[in-house]
């Protein structure tokens, strides 16, 4: 495992001026991972181009969607809008439970490099451990998503995925992979938050060298308007979602803020440039409880 590990130099903050660098260096790849990204779950039409126009001018680089968003055509669409080289720009997308299994998978990754209308995928996650239509204890999600992960290895290998991770895998589910695994994945995006730190997770992501993608980092909502954190906001002249994502991004996750008003989205630099005291990071800590705001994979086989 040592091999594999992040370069956690990486991550950890200057000192001197309390910001973060704005990469993770991901094992076993060549490419970084942008620390603040765009997440579009939900975001469509008109929304997509002006959120995805508004990041790319307040400093984000990496775009996050989905094949079951059913955006990536306009994503495309919005980054050839704005200008950006497409090697400027990192893309994540996942491929979906419906898609799991080895022709699927494979057919699913390709469209995904049709529908982005580019040679290559900077990361490529399986988005859920179970398969469509399966339930949760069978055990043939367990195979179906080891053959979607010996695509995402082929395709990693011929060089038309850059990298290649997971997605709301829970421990069960890493260890298994580690133990098959002729490449391991690079990223596992899950839910984190102050009422869901994922510390047991997290710590297991770190001793793997996986770097951690946080989603829900404002609780889905329900956190912005959490006394804890409008006194912690109050405190640091920050907005509530500044202090929630900050606090994810001092966990050593990545985040990927969105906001169906591209108005309200935050620049990458004021996320990096300023800490998080260590007591009021202790009190956001103070709020863990256990509140899962979205789907649980933890009974899936």
């Amino acid at each position: 495992i040592n091999s594999l590990c992040i370069d956690w130099t990486r991550i950890i903050m200057d000192k001197a001026t309390t910001k973060l660098s704005p990469h993770i260096k991901l094992s076993t790849s060549l490419v970084d991972l942008p620390r603040v990204g765009l997440g579009t779950f939900k975001l469509a039409g008109t929304e997509v181009t002006s959120s995805v126009s508004r990041a790319l001018d307040i400093g984000y680089r990496h775009i996050d969607t989905a094949v079951i968003y059913k955006n990536e055509e306009l994503i495309t669409s919005a980054l050839k809008q704005h200008g950006i080289a497409r090697e400027d720009v990192f893309i994540t997308s996942k491929i979906s439970p419906y898609q799991q299994g080895a022709e699927r998978a494979r057919a699913a990754a390709l469209e995904v490099l049709q529908r982005l209308d580019s040679s290559y995928v900077d990361l490529l996650l399986i988005h859920w451990p179970g398969a469509s239509k399966k339930k949760a204890t069978d055990p043939a999600n367990a195979q179906l998503r080891l053959e979607s992960w010996r695509v995402l290895e082929e395709l990693y290998e011929q060089g038309k995925l850059k990298a290649i991770g997971v997605s709301n895998y829970e421990e069960s589910h890493l260890k298994e992979l580690a133990s098959q695994a002729k490449i391991m994945p690079m990223v596992n995006q899950v839910e984190v938050h102050p009422q869901r730190p994922n510390t047991r997770l997290r710590q297991l992501c770190q001793d793997m060298g996986i770097a951690v993608v946080a989603y829900a980092s404002l609780g889905c909502g329900h956190l912005l308007q959490n006394p804890v954190v409008l006194d912690v906001a109050q405190q640091t002249g920050k907005s509530p979602a500044q202090v929630l994502l900050r606090w994810g991004l001092q966990k050593g996750c990545a985040v990927i803020p969105k906001a169906a008003n591209s108005g309200h989205l935050i620049a990458a630099d004021e996320l990096l440039t300023w800490e998080l005291p260590s007591d009021l990071e202790a009190r956001l800590d103070g709020l863990e409880d256990g509140t899962k705001y979205c789907w649980d994979p933890s009974g899936i086989a």
